[in-house]
């Protein structure tokens, strides 16, 4: 992925700008939360599920699609799925591998009260959004370098993703802490990730980067968000409510991710 110098002169500020936009859409998913008086055990479930809909739906349709298709073009179709297969299963061996070796006073199986799981589970919601977003900062910092009219769609489809992302972090951030403010700065913080990865990409990446490592990277991400889902937000979705509820809020937002993506498209 080759990128002349003049064209990075002429479109390295608007790349970024509109890359910290992108990233920094996470902070209205998590003003919603400023509107909310009381967040009762029902509501809390919903949300759980809710978040684990919009991690589960953007890693298996839009990151697992678009791993397989960027390694596609650097190597061939069927070379590029069963990469992006290994990366995806990768990235869940590897968050599996962290989930085990923290220690057992900060393992969330191992806690006790309901709060520090909520912590817990916002916090690991934050970390693996982050972890998405930095890869994708540097997706859409490059394609911005490329050709900034191509950029803008792409740029307007993150953002419509970070939107529920941010509620995502910011919900259980909030029920764990009673802080308002606590519950929008993880999550503004996670958004801040998108930025990071176009500047490290910029700075440091740009002559190593290729279709290749993008692809690698979403797949990764992708097993990364689906583990997390299952081991730690459904069950605890499960846990504050009734198990149907649970699954509204995963259909939720798998509803909510799917419309982000066809409104970015069409």
């Amino acid at each position: 992925m080759k990128v002349s110098g003049s064209v990075i002169n002429n479109n390295v500020y608007l790349a970024f700008l509109l890359t910290v936009l992108a990233g920094l859409s996470t902070g209205i998913g998590a003003i919603i939360i400023l509107y909310i008086k009381k967040i009762d055990k029902k509501l809390m479930s919903i949300v759980l599920g809710f978040s684990a809909g919009v991690m589960i739906y953007v890693s298996m349709v839009e990151l697992l699609s678009l791993s397989s298709k960027t390694i596609s073009n650097y190597f061939n179709y069927k070379i590029g799925n069963l990469i992006s297969i290994i990366s995806f299963f990768a990235g869940m061996f590897i968050i599996a591998v962290v989930d085990k070796i923290l220690p057992e006073e900060k393992n969330p199986h191992d806690l006790k009260t309901e709060d520090n799981k909520l912590m817990r589970i916002g916090i690991f919601t934050a970390v693996a959004l982050a972890i998405h977003n930095f890869p994708e900062g540097i997706a859409s910092f490059i394609s911005a370098l490329q050709e900034p009219n191509i950029a803008f769609p792409i740029i307007i489809a993150i953002a419509m993703h970070n939107i529920p992302e941010g509620i995502a972090v910011a919900v259980p951030i909030y029920c764990a802490t009673k802080s308002r403010r606590k519950a929008f700065y993880y999550s503004f913080a996670s958004g801040l990730f998108e930025p990071l990865g176009a500047l490290i990409g910029y700075l440091v990446l740009l002559p190593f980067l290729n279709d290749a490592i993008y692809g690698i990277l979403f797949g990764i991400v992708a097993g990364i968000m689906v583990f997390i889902s299952f081991d730690e937000l459904l069950p605890a979705a499960k846990e504050y409510g009734e198990h149907h509820l649970s699954i509204y809020g995963l259909i939720l937002g798998m509803f909510f991710m799917a419309i982000s993506i066809w409104l970015s498209v069409y």
